[in-house]
């Protein structure tokens, strides 16, 4: 009894002396503490964080922020650019490209001498206010491979400002009209609406005549119009 009790409490143990060692050695190789994997393992899929200006943010329609742009505004959100990229006419490229003038121009050739990714030249178009608030709020949404590694200004006021900033610097084409409100539909809830007299409405004639009851007296074509008994009064 003893020799079966031993042995199995022996293959027990080993077995969890195995354990143990394949989860360390598990743990080593994936990282599991620094959260790294190892070299040559590539992860299923990759979530990109939101930086704090990354990511859009809903609000009112880009004609609507423009027709209230304010370019000084810009100026100082434009400052996170400059690190990057200069605008006055003339400008020298940086680690990119100088943008005098880059609003209304074909996007991936705007600068002479600049070495654009193929991802923005094989975009095609040109930097309409709707382009260039699609790629100032995310970059690599808008031309997926671009070089540039900003994550993008997720305040849509901002993108706003900074566009009418830069549309300073060498002009710009025509801003979108903003959207107009759309007009309240008064239904079938206004008064007269609909078929059959209804609370609040003025029926007509033809109403008055059809609606009535059929308990409701209707004087015959044969009435009584003797009125010698009626009294008279004042006479």
């Amino acid at each position: 009894m003893d020799d079966r009790f031993n042995t199995a409490a022996g293959w027990v143990l080993g077995a969890a002396i195995v354990a143990l060692g394949a989860s360390i050695a598990s743990g080593m190789f994936f990282h599991a503490d620094s959260g790294e994997l190892p070299e040559g393992v590539e992860p299923g899929y990759f979530i990109e964080g939101e930086a704090e200006e990354g990511g859009a943010d809903s609000g009112p329609d880009l004609g609507t922020l423009l027709a209230s742009a304010d370019a000084a505004a810009g100026e100082k959100v434009f400052a996170k650019c400059t690190a990057c990229h200069t605008i006055d006419q003339g400008g020298a490229n940086g680690i990119g490209p100088n943008l005098y003038g880059v609003m209304g121009k074909p996007i991936g050739s705007h600068a002479a001498g600049f070495a654009y990714s193929s991802a923005l030249k094989d975009k095609g178009g040109s930097w309409t206010w709707e382009a260039m608030n699609e790629w100032l709020t995310s970059p690599r949404g808008f031309a997926n491979g671009t070089k540039m590694s900003f994550a993008g200004l997720g305040k849509p006021e901002d993108r706003a400002n900074v566009m009418e900033f830069m549309a300073s610097y060498g002009g710009a084409p025509a801003k979108p009209d903003p959207v107009a409100p759309e007009a309240e539909d008064a239904g079938e809830d206004a008064p007269g609406a609909g078929q059959g007299p209804v609370e609040g409405a003025e029926a007509g004639a033809a109403e008055s005549a059809t609606g009535m009851s059929a308990d409701q007296p209707v004087p015959a074509a044969n009435a009584a119009t003797n009125t010698d008994a009626a009294t008279k009064v004042d006479e």
